[in-house]
């Protein structure tokens, strides 16, 4: 093992999880879920990648007709519960510990996708782009905003949806609040115009987010929960007047929750907006840090080491290289992903990356 990496193989704690390294494989979409459903083939696919301390599925609807993808998974009814539970038995047979990102995708959520529904979000703001939809490429419509009896029910399944997770064997869930799905557009004044509780000041935008993680801890406890956030990420049309304002409030709000982990993204996909929200969350959040966005094993092990955060989470790294602690530990050379097949269905680009010799 090289002294460059050595820092990613000492176990640490997650909660009430002893992790044995601190890889942790970051949710991938990958729309191999026909009609929703979690399946044998999603199965092996998150079993070949077991070795990693933890491993985050990829998104999750907790609600009907919310899909941003088309195949992505639910966890809203018995059939899914059943489907994932292949999953989480392939994970933990192969000794590994699993967590379900669960979420909804608000205004990225297309009627075309979605049997007609409309698209909601905090405030009736579209997505300037466009989305690909059964009759090809789409603008993203003008979404309409919620009523506080709506919130209310989204709160209600996300709190069902963690159950359900739990139900099917997972570890614990991560609730999704970043790269501009529903909890992000309430978080962030770019896509957040309202005037009543839920908009205006940092705490009031945060809201929405306090209620998810009262009703999902006191349902399946505080240890088994995580939070992603993209204070900087431009995805699906995001921005905020202060992400560092932003970062230091939630990163102050969360320690109440006594979490699982804070799983951080620490730039923005496009290099649209800087800042060093890195060091923000360390100063001020006091529970596990796990960060994300473009880490190669040496930079992760390198800012470990510096005690800069207590995880480092590989995204595509994990997609090409079922066995990427091994070959890191190995100093052997990484597979490359196949960008063409990350969201075709089917094997091809999906269990059929060879481990290391």
């Amino acid at each position: 093992m090289s002294v460059d990496t050595a820092a990613l193989f000492s176990p640490v704690t997650l909660g009430q999880l002893t992790l044995p390294n601190r890889f942790t494989m970051a949710p991938l979409t990958r729309c191999r879920a026909p009609g929703h459903q979690p399946n044998a083939l999603m199965a092996q696919y998150y079993g070949q990648r077991a070795s990693a301390g933890l491993l985050i599925s990829e998104c999750t609807m907790v609600s009907p007709q919310t899909s941003a993808f088309g195949d992505d998974p639910g966890i809203y009814e018995d059939s899914q519960v059943q489907g994932w539970r292949q999953t989480a038995e392939a994970v933990h047979k192969e000794g590994g510990r699993i967590f379900m990102q669960i979420w909804h995708a608000g205004r990225a959520a297309h009627p075309l996708l979605n049997d007609g529904r409309e698209a909601v979000a905090p405030s009736a703001i579209a997505i300037d782009d466009v989305t690909h939809t059964p009759q090809g490429k789409q603008p993203y419509t003008v979404p309409r905003a919620l009523t506080e009896g709506e919130i209310a029910d989204i709160v209600a399944d996300f709190r069902r949806g963690a159950a359900n997770a739990i139900a099917a064997g997972f570890d614990g869930v991560e609730i999704h609040a970043a790269n501009g799905y529903l909890i992000d557009q309430f978080l962030r004044d770019g896509a957040n115009q309202r005037t009543d509780r839920y908009g205006g000041s940092l705490e009031n935008r945060a809201r929405f987010l306090t209620e998810i993680l009262d009703a999902v801890c006191s349902e399946i406890g505080s240890h088994r929960v995580g939070v992603r956030l993209s204070p900087l990420n431009s995805f699906n049309g995001m921005k905020d007047s202060d992400p560092i304002a932003w970062t230091t409030f939630l990163a102050k709000h969360l320690n109440g929750f006594n979490l699982a982990y804070l799983h951080l993204m620490r730039s923005d996909f496009f290099g649209l907006q800087q800042g060093d929200v890195v060091s923000v969350a360390r100063q001020h959040y006091r529970g596990h840090l796990m960060l994300n966005m473009g880490y190669s094993p040496e930079e992760a092990a390198q800012t470990l080491a510096a005690n800069q955060a207590d995880s480092v989470a590989f995204g595509t790294g994990f997609l090409a290289n079922p066995d990427l602690p091994a070959r890191v530990k190995a100093g052997a050379p990484l597979n490359a992903p196949k960008p063409d097949s990350f969201y075709t269905p089917g094997p091809e680009g999906y269990t059929d990356y060879p481990a290391m010799a």
